[in-house]
């Protein structure tokens, strides 16, 4: 009686994984102690360990400093055409550095090069004091774009992740909110041509520079960002890259060994682009314009609101659909942006996403007089 049961439910098993669908892919097998993969145009997570673990970020901390000196050269606060001059204090910084000399000057470019491509902390110090006026004064403003930002594990307490302050280990972030504020510097276009450099000289040449993130050259479609190591704070990395127009951000924690930072973070793009698809909805059709009573145009052109892209399992790439409601009709006046129906994304069945389709213009309300004349002229019209 047991065996027949035991050979029904083996059975019974069987069947049923041939009905069911098939599991999503399992996340990808790390050594990194935490880290987290994340999707640059929507924010989503693919993937965390850990993910809000607060650690110390060793030269990944120089992703905020980028971040305000792109900010500050965006405002006009900085200009791309004039120099950056070496403090005493920036002239000083130990760790990575293109030592710099007291009172030397160097091009906003060649700045922006040494940290980016060899993580030169001298460099970053000067920047620093470009934007505040010291480095005290910028770690203040670190911090207060980390609020701004939802960085909540993080503080700063110097702009370049060295662990030779005396506050050192009150300098913590996490693969969480590191992801956040490399999503932020990634939307400054420049960074990532200093991002992809492999290698390269500042100094008329006659200092040269070798990208510390090694994926630059051994990964297809890397864009950046930033390395880290110290003794405290472990190999640590940010690692962005792009295909088939999806860019990904992988960040990897207190590795053990540098090997195993590129390995993670390679592991961590490579489930990302195998299991998932960036697309932007569109309708199956045009959408049709929509009548408007007793206004001054006969008809409003709806338009999509803020279609933003949408990220889907691979396996459902070819089951989406898109569906639209859309009013029959609408009253003037009518404002410039005003609700007209949604767009409804699925995949698999599942909905994924809704965008708002609005109004593409302003359509007045006739007054009395167009009223008026628009009465009798459909009198005159049907008599």
């Amino acid at each position: 009686m047991c065996k027949r049961l035991l050979a029904a439910c083996l059975c019974l098993a069987a069947l049923l994984g041939l009905l069911l669908p098939a599991a999503a892919a399992a996340g990808p097998e790390i050594a990194a102690p935490s880290a987290i993969l994340m999707d640059a145009a929507t924010g989503q997570i693919l993937y965390e360990k850990n993910s809000h673990e607060r650690l110390r970020p060793a030269s990944v901390t120089k992703i905020m400093t980028l971040l305000l000196v792109m900010e500050a050269l965006e405002r006009g606060q900085l200009s791309w055409d004039a120099p950056i001059t070496a403090s005493a204090a920036a002239a000083a910084k130990g760790g990575s550095q293109v030592y710099l000399e007291e009172g030397e000057q160097m091009s906003m470019d060649e700045m922006l090069k040494a940290v980016v491509v060899s993580s030169a902390n001298d460099c970053a110090t000067a920047l620093a004091e470009a934007v505040a006026g010291s480095e005290a004064a910028f770690v203040d403003q670190m911090n207060e774009r980390a609020a701004q930002l939802g960085m909540e594990d993080t503080h700063f307490v110097n702009c370049t992740g060295l662990d030779d302050e005396a506050d050192a280990a009150e300098h913590l972030t996490s693969a969480y909110d590191i992801a956040l504020m490399s999503r932020e510097l990634l939307t400054h276009d420049a960074i990532r041509g200093y991002a992809t450099i492999w290698m390269d000289t500042v100094r008329n040449g006659q200092f040269g520079l070798a990208n510390t993130n090694k994926l630059v050259r051994f990964y297809e479609g890397t864009t950046g960002l930033k390395t880290g190591y110290t003794q405290a704070a472990g190999h640590c990395l940010s690692a962005s890259a792009k295909r088939e127009g999806m860019e990904l951000i992988a960040v990897v924690l207190n590795c053990a060994s540098s090997t195993d930072r590129f390995q993670s973070a390679k592991a961590l793009l490579d489930y990302g682009f195998a299991n998932y698809a960036l697309l932007t909805p569109e309708p199956a059709e045009p959408l049709a314009p929509v009548p408007v009573l007793l206004g001054a145009a006969e008809t409003v052109a709806p338009v999509l609101e803020g279609a933003e892209p949408v990220l889907v399992d691979k396996s459902l790439q070819n089951q989406v659909e898109t569906s639209v409601e859309l009013a029959e009709a609408v009253t003037a006046p009518v404002a410039q942006g005003q609700r007209l129906g949604t767009l409804t994304v699925t995949a698999g069945g599942q909905m994924v996403a809704t965008v708002p389709i609005v109004a593409a213009e302003a359509v007045e309300r006739l007054n009395w007089w167009q009223l008026t004349a628009e009465i009798l002229r459909n009198v005159f019209l049907t008599a």
